[in-house]
């Protein structure tokens, strides 16, 4: 059987999804996962569109997606929380990130993470940085674990769903739902934006 045509986009993963099919989804998802400029929704949404084809089988893909972007994440949870301490400690001022701001970041993140860790699946750079951040801040590995997976699980349900069914359509299903996503994020970062504020203003006025 030929090889489904990719649209648009999607069209320069071709060769790679079919040569190494499976293997290409798992392994680019999960260097994407732990901070690699890799195009692991991409590949999902193409791997998404092959199986709507009959190359791949849709369980598979999801169940390969998923634990590759949990394995990468709790990588980079771990390089966060073995070196991400000692890096804000020696460079972190040339950011602005002192060690003061790390700690009340971490205070953040212990109220408020599992959320954050959760939505940031669904946004682009976030994705990429979440285990690192919830590793350096010092988030319990248990905690980000459940949440991690919640959102993996959002993640890839939502994305191979969609390239199931809408195939050679789905460049236009996921510009659209993108659109709208920035919205979606703009009111979740105020959101998060107003829970810091109303924590430091907390934390100075116990001082």
């Amino acid at each position: 059987m030929s090889s489904p045509p990719l649209p648009g986009p999607l069209a320069h993963l071709e060769p790679l999804l079919g040569h190494y099919g499976y293997w290409a989804v798992g392994t680019v998802v999960f260097v994407e996962d732990f901070g690699v400029p890799a195009p692991g929704e991409t590949m999902l949404l193409a791997a998404g569109v092959y199986a709507g084809a009959g190359r791949l089988d849709i369980a598979a893909v999801a169940v390969i997606a998923f634990a590759a972007a949990v394995a990468g994440d709790n990588l980079g949870y771990l390089i966060g929380r073995s070196g991400g301490r000692a890096f804000v400690h020696r460079w972190g001022r040339y950011v602005f990130l002192t060690p003061k701001r790390l700690e009340a970041a971490e205070a953040f993140f212990a109220r408020h993470g599992g959320k954050i860790v959760t939505v940031a699946r669904f946004v682009e750079g976030l994705r990429q940085a979440n285990g690192i951040i919830a590793g350096t801040t010092g988030m319990r590995w248990r905690r980000f674990l459940a949440f991690n997976a919640l959102g993996a699980a959002l993640w890839v349900g939502l994305w191979t769903t969609l390239a199931y069914l809408a195939g050679s359509h789905i460049t236009a299903v996921y510009d659209e739902i993108r659109r709208y996503q920035l919205y979606v994020v703009a009111a979740f970062a105020l959101v998060v934006a107003g829970f810091a504020v109303r924590h430091l203003v907390r934390r100075r006025r116990r001082r």
